[in-house]
């Protein structure tokens, strides 16, 4: 139905101090790139200007086949800028054979090139004129933002909850390891509970995002409808479906 939220096939959110998403194909690979296919006509702005990174160990197939399947995705314009899963050897005189293989976690920022502003906190001070954000302090659960995220910015804290006092662009994202509270008009993604998973919430003044989510379960703006548009709500988690509650 239309109106259900997303859940993609095999697609995962990945990196701690970058976003991209992993695909994980699997054999048969036409029914898996059918439901792909599915689920990217009902959300055509999912993939954009996203990287991706291709986890091929889920095919057993060989090196001609592997490029087929790398050739499939980027017939569907997915950005491929990686691999994991498998020995890039095995990709040996295919088109494929230069793609680096990824690792996971903190390494993912230095090995992929990405020319969106990714804001994440760090030890190092905070530097007002360059937009930066001050480091959580050791064992804080939460980043508190006081002022509007702009058009372009990621804000990345998978240690816990994201606070912003100021509202979200068009174009930015924020991602949590925990709830997000926003107490603005919410524009953009909002991407919540990597670290506490299903028990995440998502609150905001005014509900004008692209893309919300928590715990990989998505949902766009065309499907929540013009009920909850521009209202203040909670989102939280329910049986694999996204709640959308008034607040108050």
């Amino acid at each position: 139905m239309l109106n259900e939220p997303l859940k993609l096939p095999k697609i995962v959110i990945r990196g701690r101090s970058f976003m991209a998403l992993v695909v994980v194909p699997e054999a048969p690979l036409q029914p898996w790139l059918a439901a792909l296919d599915a689920q990217m006509a009902r959300s055509p702005s999912f993939f954009a200007d996203r990287p991706v990174i291709a986890n091929l160990s889920a095919i057993d197939d060989g090196g001609a086949e592997l490029g087929a399947v790398l050739d499939a995705l980027a017939f569907r314009e997915l950005r491929i800028v990686g691999l994991e899963g498998i020995d890039p050897a095995a990709l040996s005189g295919t088109g494929w054979e230069r793609l680096p293989k990824l690792s996971q976690g903190r390494d993912l920022r230095s090995q992929i090139a990405d020319d969106r502003e990714v804001i994440v906190p760090a030890v190092a001070e905070p530097d007002p004129a360059a937009g930066m954000i001050a480091a959580p302090q050791p064992g804080r659960a939460s980043l508190l933002i006081d002022r509007t995220v702009r058009s372009g910015q990621s804000i990345v804290f998978d240690e816990g909850d994201i606070t912003v006092i100021g509202s979200v662009s068009s174009g930015a994202e924020l991602i949590a390891g925990g709830s997000i509270h926003v107490y603005g008009s919410l524009r953009g993604r909002a991407i919540a509970g990597l670290r506490t998973g299903s028990t995440a919430r998502i609150f905001c003044q005014k509900l004008l995002a692209e893309l919300i989510s928590i715990d990989g379960i998505y949902d766009l703006a065309e499907h929540w409808g013009d009920k909850r548009h521009g209202c203040a709500v909670q989102i939280r988690l329910e049986r694999d479906h996204l709640k959308i509650s008034p607040l108050g």
